[in-house]
């Protein structure tokens, strides 16, 4: 049964027009996705960024909170299976959470595109 549906996009000229994209990269990433990051060319990082902030962007809108409480930006990591499939990797707090919510599964898809970054996210019960 599904319990939330979210979506977001980002306009990738917001991320390019950063003074510092690293420091945001700081302040959204986890230690995991952070790694990923630091081995991406510049152009490939603005894209990375993109696309993970716009699908913890849709997390928090699927969890019907936002980014408050136990769901912050960098307890909530995308990071990659084995062929490329994004999957989330929760931090303990982000974890109990959903568990008490009886959310047993989660799902993100993540696109981008020159202009904007796409992610849509299935959480079920």
């Amino acid at each position: 049964m599904i319990f939330g549906i979210g979506t977001d996009i980002v306009d990738v000229k917001r991320i390019k027009k950063m003074k510092s994209i690293d420091s945001f990269a700081k302040k959204i990433l986890g230690d995991n996705e952070h790694l990923k990051y630091s081995a991406l060319s510049d152009s490939k990082k603005i894209f990375f960024v993109a696309k993970q902030f716009a699908g913890k962007e849709a997390f928090a809108k699927a969890i019907g909170t936002g980014i408050s409480g136990d769901i912050n930006l960098k307890g909530i990591e995308i990071l990659r299976d084995d062929k490329g499939k994004p999957i989330f990797n929760f931090d303990k707090r982000i974890r109990m959470h959903l568990d008490h919510l009886g959310i047993i599964d989660s799902h993100v898809s993540l696109s981008d595109e020159e202009e904007y970054a796409l992610a849509f996210v299935i959480l079920d019960k």
